[in-house]
């Protein structure tokens, strides 16, 4: 239960109030909390190509979401959970009264109520995409200390509790700033997060060698690219295929490997970010946003809706109207 309105409450509307994809079962090398949900789930975030972040802040009384992964970075913030427990990757470990920590892209993380006796606890989340700094950019000698940081953060970094504080009212306040100022400023938290002093790298190295969505490929970020401008229409499997010169038997099976996923599966993702982005930024009707994101008919849109996120349409556009997004 909310203890207070929430400026934003994420994701999945039930159970858990945030969006997500349930995978398959997998075994972890940690000691699991009684109470954790010993599945993996990919959350599928609103936030678009687009965007260049998005903040989510919320007072609530206890931790409700299940160990999870996503495509996007996380600079996660939390005020008054001592006793509450972290799990990043294969790092568990209790938190204290004040939480920074940068989760890299499709690392496993969640928190849990484990200690933590209740009461009113403040989260700020901020995501953005691993490319927000350019590649080419990020290898600038200027910005050395933040491509290290981020190099790190598919292992997880938990920040001192001085580097916290001192950073607390920014974070907090990051929501409020419009446009460019907002980005300067997540950039100027971002470098001095990679120059503070005594950061700890959670993870073990050798929990995240498989990055589950790290392609290298042009072919493949030819096909994403052309999905991403394409996605609102059909796309036949063939039509894909031809782009990068493979026949369909060939292209599937590249795919596959590649991304860890069909390219249905990962077209059907891409609808579904739209749609969710569009069920919270507007007031279409379900029937219309179903057919402007490439669904054929209102009755598929709804079942692989329910299906993938846990709710329907219309359950997860409610759960947003009880707060508001910030997008960048």
């Amino acid at each position: 239960m909310l203890a207070s309105a929430p400026v934003f409450v994420i994701g999945r509307f039930n159970p858990y109030g945030r969006t997500i994809l349930t995978l398959n079962t997998v075994p972890f090398p940690i000691n699991y909390p009684v109470s954790m949900n010993k599945k993996v789930i990919k959350e599928i975030t609103p936030l678009t190509q687009a965007d260049c972040f998005t903040v989510l802040k919320r007072t609530k009384s206890e931790f409700d979401f299940p160990l999870h992964y996503h495509d996007e970075m996380e600079l996660n913030f939390i005020l008054n959970a001592k006793g509450a427990k972290r799990v990043i990757g294969d790092h568990v470990d209790e938190i204290d009264d004040i939480e920074l920590v940068l989760v890299g892209p499709n690392l496993e993380h969640a928190w849990f109520n484990s200690s933590y006796e209740g009461g009113n606890l403040t989260e700020v989340t901020i995501q953005f995409h691993s490319d927000f700094f350019d590649e080419k950019f990020l290898k600038k000698n200027q910005l050395s200390c933040i491509r290290s940081l981020f190099e790190k953060s598919s292992r997880g970094v938990l920040f001192s509790k001085a580097t916290a504080r001192s950073l607390k009212d920014r974070i907090m306040s990051l929501g409020s700033k419009q446009g460019f100022d907002s980005v300067l400023e997540l950039m100027s938290i971002l470098h001095d997060l990679s120059t503070s002093r005594n950061y700890r790298v959670l993870s073990d190295s050798t929990f995240n060698v498989e990055d589950k969505c790290s392609y290298n490929s042009r072919r493949v970020e030819r096909v994403m690219n052309y999905t991403h401008l394409n996605f609102h229409r059909s796309i036949a499997l063939g039509e894909v295929a031809r782009l990068i010169n493979m026949t369909e038997t060939a292209f599937s099976r590249f795919f596959k490997l590649r991304t860890g996923m069909t390219y249905v599966d990962c077209l059907t993702e891409i609808r579904l970010g739209h749609a969710s982005r569009m069920l919270i930024d507007t007031t279409h009707t379900i029937a219309e946003i179903a057919y402007d994101c490439g669904f054929n008919n209102i009755s598929n849109f709804n079942r692989i809706f329910k299906k993938k996120k846990g709710c329907t349409p219309k359950e997860l556009r409610k759960s947003y109207e009880e707060g508001s997004r910030v997008f960048v």
